[in-house]
């Protein structure tokens, strides 16, 4: 999934926006293949592949030379397509324009927003009501199971099984819902707050590739404090 178009090249953040977007699954309506495949040895292949809805380069389908590069490199400007999609809209650019694009990536992200009953909220208040019951289950689970418990240590307790049971089916969907909350009312944030957004989306990202089996995560990122504070007050 990786591309080297210098500036146009996304960042990290931009990339898990994507797979969150996505949930899975290819945006083009007609398609929604999966994007993570199980081959028969029990590997686990992602086939993904970032689509930019204007070009990279100068030339390239659906160009304008006129946006800037980071522009083209940005969450805006990216749709999360399998393979053969991919090149599809792009040996046909005339036939799929960069409005159309646009429409599938807003239409895959509403159906997956209402699948998780994810909303548009007019207040602070209203929207921190909707993230709280979710960020308070996730805390009890970290309290009473989480691995700052010294029976994990046991290797006759069964705490560390339960934890890591709690955090896939638990934590894990609560947090992929407070992200889709959260990046629906992004408006609604501070600039620090946008800031806490996306060092969440890290430790989720994180937390996910630890307890899934796909490879360790070493130092990965901690709960940031600051989710506890999210939309807590009025002040932007």
């Amino acid at each position: 999934m990786n591309c080297s178009r210098g500036a146009a090249n996304p960042t990290e953040h931009t990339k898990l926006r994507l797979f969150s977007d996505a949930a899975g699954h290819c945006q083009r309506p007609n398609c929604l293949q999966s994007l993570f495949l199980g081959l028969p040895a029990g590997t686990r292949i992602h086939i993904a592949e970032m689509a930019h809805i204007v070009a990279a380069g100068d030339q390239g389908p659906r160009a304008d030379s006129s946006l800037d590069r980071e522009t083209r490199g940005g969450y805006d400007n990216l749709v999360l397509l399998c393979p053969t999609c991919h090149t599809i809209v792009d040996k046909a650019p005339l036939e799929f324009s960069d409005s159309l694009l646009v429409s599938w990536k807003t239409s895959h992200r509403d159906r997956i927003d209402e699948l998780f009953g994810v909303a548009t909220y007019e207040s602070r208040v209203e929207a921190r009501s909707a993230v709280k019951p979710m960020l308070d289950g996730n805390r009890v689970v970290f309290k009473n199971y989480g691995p700052h418990r010294e029976e994990n240590e046991n290797p006759e307790s069964e705490l560390a099984l339960i934890w890591r049971r709690k955090v896939r089916e638990v934590i894990m969907p609560n947090n992929q819902k407070l992200l889709r909350i959260l990046d629906r009312n992004r408006a609604l944030l501070s600039a620090s707050e946008v800031g806490v957004l996306e060092e969440f989306r890290q430790h989720c990202d994180d937390l996910t590739k630890r307890h899934t089996g796909d490879f360790a995560v070493v130092g990965g990122k901690t709960f940031p404090s600051g989710m506890d504070l999210l939309l807590k007050d009025e002040s932007l």
